[in-house]
């Protein structure tokens, strides 16, 4: 599997990170960069564009309202084979994208998830708090949907069939969990790789960085793995989510 491939990147205030984060994806591999402005004040969309990549404006604030956009603008220019989420802060490598991208090619996953804590990582790179909280969700994973994970990391790769069953439908912190859960409520097959994670290249995370950004986060990240689990899976395609 390796014909269009999507890269959707959610980027807020990253003028700083952005020119290098897209100048090391590898682009001899076919790869549509779609970087969806989440309400900048800098110029993160004017760099996207001048470096080719398409541009989605979401003033709406939310990672997983960036996400559910740049989807929405995948699927006008014709569902891509694939989708991988990037983050803009240059903490995930882009020149990993590949590994990612094997399970699918071998037909051997529908989502592929990158694991910072199997990979190696920078000092500094996941702050204590956050590993902390990583673990809590990634243990509620496994005992409420037996779904077998050491992360929720934002880098991961999913193949348009398996987004279109998922459904997704979180509009901010809990959109990386939903995912997971979804996916393991309709046995969908996921598997993890090893993958680095560095320090972002300028500034600090508008989530991790801060003691508020890291309790609403991870409130959310909880509460969606309690409601996915009422909630249940309808099956029927990720234009749902609209509703």
């Amino acid at each position: 599997m390796r014909g269009q491939i999507a890269i959707v990147i959610p980027a807020l205030d990253e003028e700083e990170s952005l020119p290098r984060v897209l100048g090391e994806i590898p682009r001899e591999l076919g790869l549509h960069v779609v970087v969806v402005d989440n309400g900048s004040t800098d110029r993160t969309a004017d760099i996207a564009r001048e470096l080719g990549a398409h541009v989605v404006s979401e003033p709406r604030r939310g990672y997983g309202q960036a996400c559910l956009s740049g989807l929405e603008l995948c699927r006008r220019l014709g569902p891509p084979q694939a989708v991988v989420f990037l983050d803009a802060d240059g903490a995930d490598d882009p020149r990993e994208i590949p590994r990612l991208l094997a399970p699918l090619d071998r037909n051997e996953a529908d989502l592929v998830i990158g694991s910072r804590v199997l990979g190696a990582r920078e000092h500094g790179a996941l702050l204590p708090h956050a590993r902390f909280g990583n673990a809590l969700a990634t243990f509620l994973l496994r005992v409420l949907y037996s779904a077998r994970a050491t992360d929720l990391g934002p880098f991961r790769a999913i193949s348009w069939p398996a987004l279109e069953r998922i459904g997704m439908r979180d509009r901010d912190f809990g959109w990386t969990v939903e995912m997971q859960a979804r996916a393991a409520l309709l046995s969908l097959r996921t598997v993890e790789v090893p993958v680095s994670w560095r320090r972002r290249f300028a500034g600090s995370s508008k989530i991790s960085g801060t003691v508020r950004g890291t309790f609403l986060a991870g409130t959310k990240i909880l509460s969606t793995i309690v409601r996915v689990g009422l909630e249940g899976t309808t099956d029927n395609g990720s234009r749902e989510r609209q509703e």
